[in-house]
């Protein structure tokens, strides 16, 4: 039996964390962090302030901690560490060299945190763990920090940019408001050019500058673009339900990093293990083609028609590679 002891003071080291990361926090999203009730959450803050830590109480916001106030370094775990090692193998890999830099110093400060034990481990531990190279680097050594810092400060970027149907590059400037990595890493902004949000991947960015002009921070989030792409390619709700654990792990993560391209919205977690994707398309036979890797691992909600062109392809597929094999076609 779990001591609720222990588990409130565990609860509280990490609530106290929580506070010297984030601005502000507020008593309804600490309870769902904790799946703890609200009143539980500000007889927590009140054992923090009788504890001397200077909480401030923002009314009609939430909880901040007093600027300027900072706990001493505290210890990682062993699980910790060996998560933060994946990382930084992920940043050596699938970013630029300077944040691959400033991860492996981040890294060299964490080890010189870890007791002896745990430190000896990592090294152990570290030529275990690898991520392979990418099978194009971004064509911009640096195009992955500096689009960080734009999004951050909202600085207009000028790129020299050539699209997947052109060889030639066309100057464009973007507003950018974030990456996100799929198969390869991409840059969503505003485009002057086209006076409208566009998606660029960074290895096909020939050059990158970031001008000294800072654009009016925009309200839009890579969600809301997804969803926006979605409405304005697609005509058609389709929701299956996919299963992972009957997926092979390189089927169930191309799924994950191709799903935007398909008109995806929004996951729904089951208790199950399986998620809900809801999809925004305007033609079921180009879902069908991309979902039928993934026979026996999805199931279709809706529409029904989308089995139909499931079962269509299927049975092609069927007869080409198995029927003809039998009577001996040479063609397969």
């Amino acid at each position: 039996m779990i001591d609720p002891e222990v588990t409130r003071l565990s609860r509280l080291v990490a609530l106290l964390t929580l506070l010297q990361t984030k601005r502000v926090l507020t008593a309804r999203e600490l309870s769902f962090r904790f799946s703890v009730s609200t009143r539980t959450i500000y007889r927590d803050i009140r054992t923090l302030e009788s504890a001397g830590i200077p909480v401030v109480t923002l009314e009609g916001k939430g909880f901040a901690m007093l600027d300027g106030y900072r706990l001493p370094p505290v210890m990682f775990t062993r699980e910790e560490a060996i998560a933060l090692l994946t990382a930084e193998k992920l940043a050596a890999q699938r970013t630029d060299a300077t944040t691959a830099e400033r991860t492996a110093a981040a890294m060299d400060k964490l080890r010189a945190a870890l007791r002896r034990s745990d430190r000896d481990h990592l090294e152990t531990l570290t030529p275990h763990i690898q991520v392979l190279e990418p099978a194009s680097q971004p064509g911009y050594s640096n195009a992955y920090q500096q689009l960080v810092a734009a999004v951050t400060v909202h600085r207009v970027v000028h790129l020299s940019y050539c699209a997947a149907d052109s060889d030639l590059p066309i100057d464009r400037e973007i507003e950018p408001i974030g990456l996100y990595l799929s198969q390869h890493w991409h840059v969503v902004g505003y485009c002057r050019l086209r006076q409208a949000f566009r998606d660029f991947r960074l290895d096909r960015i020939r050059h990158l500058l970031l001008c000294e002009e800072i654009f009016t921070a925009r309200p839009e989030t890579l969600q809301q673009y997804w969803a926006d792409e979605a409405k304005r390619r697609s005509k058609e709700k389709v929701v299956i339900c996919f299963q992972a654990s009957a997926a092979l792990p390189a089927l169930a993560q191309h799924l994950q990093d191709t799903k935007h391209h398909y008109g995806w919205t929004h996951d729904e977690p089951q208790t199950d293990g399986s998620v809900n994707m809801t999809f925004l398309i305007g033609s079921l036979a180009y879902l069908a083609t991309w979902l039928l890797p993934f026979a026996g691992a999805v199931t279709i909600l809706e529409p029904p028609a989308l089995r139909e062109h499931m079962r269509e392809l299927a049975q092609r597929a069927y007869a080409f590679f198995v029927v003809r094999s039998e009577t001996g076609d040479a063609r397969t």
